[in-house]
């Protein structure tokens, strides 16, 4: 196959580029604007190899992602390309419209026009994975978990520009036939996530000392997916997934955000005992909530697993271990991604360092 992924310089994108390049034969064209959030070392180790292509291009670009369809004659997309961070979205919604609603739609209409002039098995072969997330579906009580059929109630700018983007996705499908899939997946983490996101954020300060900023109580809720399981998802949706459907992927591992930093800093502790800032735990400290911050979010896997075979493989536990590992021994990929580059995170702002 060749396909093209959207944001493939991104963390979840670059999870899929690099299992595509080393545990299929397809050809992969790596779409990405290269933002704040994506960076070519994420696939520097398959950056090389003859059946990886790279194009800088931003879906805002309607133009530049049509040329991207005739040129690389793909047989199937999966849409990773995003604004993704909630913070982010609080502080300027405008970039999350541009780049998740036009965007999409950009995607959609070039993929319709191409999949339009295709014939015979390649028209019939052709899919178009849209990758969403859990925030669609709004904030769960403390029972329950989302399912496909969960109505849809987003809380935050980049959850209602997620939800526009699916809307869109399903219209397409419906009005046009263009054969799409639409995934929504929990809270994703593992190595190479931009260093904003709650458990880098983590890691890092802790190393430095810092304090450890967690919002309100620390009882938010989030359903844990490690990035490499995402990835083996996502991969299972294109081949086998059926036209018109919805898949969601969860970890089914719902952890508090306080007992994450507190595992978090144990890890640090075992793997860094002799660190000035033992007990980490001691850096954590309680800062006023987001707005609009859900409580509780779960994914039920169920339909992807009974359907397609899939279910993750990593316990939080252990993936959190090969998590924290990973920044501790690439601390040079995040001075770098950081190099120029700020992060967005409320409860960094006016913060007190500790030394």
């Amino acid at each position: 196959m060749r396909i093209i992924v959207t944001g493939g310089a991104g963390f979840i994108g670059s999870a899929v580029v690099r299992q595509l390049i080393r545990q299929t034969e397809a050809h992969v064209l790596t779409l990405d604007a290269l933002t704040y959030a994506g960076n070519l070392a994420n696939i520097a180790a398959v950056a090389d190899d003859p059946r990886h292509h790279f194009l800088k291009a931003d879906i805002r670009d309607f133009d530049a992602v049509v040329r991207a369809f005739a040129e690389f004659q793909p047989d199937g997309v999966i849409h990773l390309a995003a604004e993704s961070h909630v913070d982010r979205s609080i502080d300027g919604p405008r970039a999350f419209l541009e780049t998740n609603v036009n965007g999409t739609y950009n995607m959609l209409e070039a993929a319709r026009n191409y999949h339009a002039g295709l014939t015979g098995a390649a028209r019939d072969g052709f899919r178009f994975v849209h990758v969403s997330t859990d925030e669609v579906f709004g904030e769960l009580g403390p029972a329950g978990r989302f399912t496909e059929t969960s109505p849809y109630r987003p809380g935050s700018p980049y959850a209602a520009t997620k939800a526009s983007a699916d809307h869109l996705v399903r219209a397409w499908q419906h009005s046009f036939g263009l054969p799409c899939l639409i995934t929504n997946c929990s809270n994703n983490y593992g190595p190479y996530q931009y260093p904003e996101k709650l458990i880098p954020v983590l890691v890092n300060r802790a190393v430095a000392g810092s304090s450890l900023p967690i919002y309100g109580t620390g009882e938010n809720v989030r359903d844990w997916l490690y990035v490499e399981d995402h990835a083996a998802a996502l991969r299972l949706v294109l081949d086998r997934g059926r036209i018109g459907e919805t898949y969601n992927i969860g970890g089914d591992s719902e952890w508090t955000n306080i007992a994450v930093a507190r595992s978090v800093c144990a890890l640090l502790d075992e793997m860094r005992p002799q660190s000035p800032a033992c007990p980490h735990e001691r850096l954590i400290e309680l800062v006023t909530d987001r707005p609009g911050h859900d409580r509780r979010y779960a994914m039920d896997s169920t339909k992807i697993t009974v359907e397609l075979g899939w279910r993750p493989v990593e316990t939080f536990e252990a993936g959190l271990r090969k998590t924290v590992r990973w920044y501790l021994d690439n601390a040079d990929w995040t001075a770098g991604v950081l190099k120029g580059a700020e992060i967005c995170r409320r409860g960094l702002n006016d913060r007190t360092e500790k030394n």
